[in-house]
């Protein structure tokens, strides 16, 4: 028997720095309310969904930028979100900047349930950039500067019938991402982004390189790991800094049912049947069967490039 997750990926366009959270707020509530005349029981919002990607700005007082940042989830700001979403009987996930109670700063997404109580949360691993103001970068990107790498691994959770895990941005670039949580049964990895157009240390690589690039992860992980991936955007121009879009979801078997083709607000609503996923992992990817875990030692052991064994 089929197992349906309507999904809605609501890709959200430019936030400008002045824009505040109760604007972005009712923009997301506008999506859910078109995700829930479709028909969609899930809605996807992407990376720092509440605010302008603030890690493009260099600030020397790291405290002054704690302002993008939510000391509680939900918030004041964001309570009518999750109150629609409880209206609505949907489930839902975004990300945010999360400030913790002893003053630690992650790049935080989360899993909200159909009454609107929140059942899981991830923080981004993988933080792309630099730490210092980089004289030789087209634009910066200092999110080594404001967020700590994330303590939760990538747990994979229980939700809407289904295993279903969570990434951000460039961990989608990193196939240890999917495979961990793959090791783990995963069925369905929701991912938002905000990933710029051009890529700051190599001005020839544009938009069609850097979609390529994310096409590329997003079809491998969910092919390799027989797993539906729902990737959704924050696109557009914020303050003259240019995000590229490229919002969609690949099925289990590495394609792509559904991309959208613009930069705005907007949702792509697929049905994923969570069952598309067994196929491939009874057979090329069954993992008990073929791994051969005794070769994968590095994987571990080193972090960087090292001597090579076969010398």
């Amino acid at each position: 028997m089929a197992r349906i997750v309507t999904v809605a990926a609501a890709q959200l366009g430019p936030i400008q720095q002045a824009e505040g959270r109760q604007s972005v707020v009712a923009r997301m509530i506008a999506l859910m309310e078109e995700a829930h005349a479709r028909g969609a029981n899930f809605i996807v919002y992407p990376e720092l969904a509440l605010t302008t990607f603030f890690p493009r700005w260099y600030e020397e007082d790291r405290s002054k930028m704690d302002h993008w940042f939510e000391a509680a989830m939900p918030s004041p700001a964001t309570q009518p979100l999750f109150d629609k979403a409880r209206a609505f009987g949907m489930a839902m996930s975004f990300g945010y900047a999360e400030l913790t109670p002893e003053g630690r700063h992650f790049n935080s997404s989360i899993l909200v349930d159909r009454n609107g109580a929140i059942v899981g949360k991830y923080r981004k691993t993988h933080l792309p950039g630099h730490v210092e103001y980089d004289t030789e970068r087209s634009h910066q990107h200092l999110e080594k500067r404001y967020f700590e790498p994330g303590d939760t691994g990538f747990p994979v959770w229980n939700f809407e019938g289904g295993l279903m895990g969570m990434a951000i941005c460039n961990d989608r670039r990193w196939p240890e991402t999917y495979r961990v949580m793959g090791l783990q049964g995963v069925e369905m990895v929701v991912l938002g982004f905000n990933t710029p157009s051009v890529n700051s240390q190599r001005g020839a690589e544009g938009l069609d390189d850097r979609l390529f690039h994310h096409r590329l992860s997003c079809q491998a992980g969910a092919y390799q790991n027989a797993t539906w991936v729902v990737a959704v955007a924050k696109a557009g121009t914020e303050d003259g800094n240019h995000l590229m879009g490229g919002t969609l979801i690949v099925d289990p078997n590495g394609k792509i049912v559904g991309e959208l083709d613009h930069e705005d607000d907007g949702i792509l609503v697929h049905a994923c049947d969570l069952d598309d996923t067994v196929f491939g992992k009874e057979t090329i990817f069954d993992f008990k069967r073929h791994r051969r875990v005794e070769h994968y030692g590095l994987i571990t052991e080193r972090t960087g490039v090292g001597a090579p064994l076969g010398r």
